[in-house]
């Protein structure tokens, strides 16, 4: 990606096309979103059979709910007679079936047509044959991951190894027991820019000594810009005076009895490709999940995750969630600003990244790659 015609420091961007053309943007969705692994609801949310949530995974809608075996199933929410949406609400719950409203076709919580006006005059149709067509699922860490690709990749080397590339192995996170957290406040943002800037923003900390002020007073190394992605393994410390990663430093909640001594007063930053951040501190996990809805919308759910019994007992989690929540906030408006900038005569060729970014580099590459194309040399 490098430039003959830039100092050796920088390298070059994506053009500014790549953040504004609605035709780049649905390339990502058919070859990024909708052929890898998309994390698309806590398991949690699907509490009990017939619980469901509709989620948007590129171009397509996608009904997940929880069968009456407590297997988690996913489908494709277009109903099999003529392509009316099955279900149109975000979350809710049925008792035994999801019915259509157009036409009342019918389908159990397996995906099988159960029930149909004249149905029974029509031997010739299939139950399951015609019934809605079933989306890959896998459960890991408490979350629910589909996949839309005919022939699913390896979850293990694609979800589970951008894990083990950011921390050196897949035990570093286990020791959080994420699956086994309890959500004590979810925040739903929706960001004006393009998904690839909220990516980009939190991989670097470049911008972390500007906007950012809360967050450095608990982790001063940010201050220097390096982002605690830059390295394999590396957790960035609290400061000394620090008793927790909360808005004010003080003392946190229940440590996770699973985190390793060396892991305590730490805080790693995980990204999981294509839309994933993981957040790991000692005693809770802030989880985000970007659903990208056009261009220069993107809708961000996060997750603040804490031992079941902090969040049963209702102890106050209110000063952790604060110091993530702005520190969401600050990123976004950062990624809101730049968006329109994205469209200006002077980013047509792109920009430069300081070697601080040079990792983003390595994400424009695999983006370029995703969509079969590369930047000029």
């Amino acid at each position: 990606m490098t430039s003959t015609s830039l100092p050796n420091s920088l390298i070059a961007t994506l053009p500014g096309a790549s953040y504004t053309d609605p035709g780049i943007f649905a390339q990502e969705q058919e070859r990024i979103f909708e052929t890898m692994w998309f994390c698309a609801a806590r398991s949690s949310d699907l509490a009990k059979p017939g619980a469901f949530r509709t989620v948007d995974v590129g171009r397509e809608s996608i009904l997940i709910t929880r069968a009456r075996d407590n297997s988690v199933r996913a489908y494709f929410n277009v109903c099999r007679h003529r392509g009316a949406k099955l279900c149109v609400e975000s979350s809710g719950e049925v008792k035994r079936a999801f019915q259509c409203p157009y036409h009342a076709w019918t389908y159990d919580l397996t995906g099988k047509l159960v029930a149909a006006p004249n149905l029974t005059k029509m031997p010739d149709v299939g139950r399951t044959e015609y019934g809605l067509a079933n989306v890959a699922t896998h459960e890991w860490l408490g979350y629910v991951w589909v996949c839309l690709a005919e022939n699913p990749p390896s979850f293990e080397e694609e979800v589970i190894g951008d894990v083990v590339s950011r921390l050196g192995d897949a035990e570093s996170i286990e020791r959080y027991d994420i699956a086994g957290l309890s959500i004590g406040k979810r925040i739903v943002y929706d960001v004006k820019a393009n998904w690839k800037l909220i990516i980009e923003n939190f991989m670097e900390c470049y911008h972390c000594a500007t906007i950012h002020p809360e967050l450095t007073e608990v982790l001063p190394e940010f201050a220097d810009g390096f982002a605690a992605q830059y390295y394999v393994g590396h957790g960035a410390e609290f400061g000394g005076e620090v008793q927790g990663f909360t808005i004010d430093g003080s003392e946190g909640l229940d440590r996770i009895p699973g985190v390793a001594e060396e892991q305590d007063r730490r805080y790693y930053a995980i990204t999981v490709k294509p839309q994933v951040f993981i957040n790991l501190v000692p005693d809770h996990v802030i989880f985000h999940r970007m659903y990208p809805v056009a261009v220069d919308r993107t809708i961000v759910e996060c997750d603040w995750l804490y031992l079941p019994h902090v969040v049963d007992s209702g102890k106050d989690v209110s000063r952790s969630v604060e110091l993530f929540d702005r520190v969401n906030r600050q990123d976004f408006d950062a990624c809101e600003r730049t968006q329109p900038g994205m469209h200006s005569r002077m980013y047509a060729k792109g920009g430069v990244l300081v070697p601080s970014e040079h990792h983003i580099g390595a994400f424009h590459d695999w983006v370029q790659e995703r969509l079969g194309a590369r930047l000029p040399q």
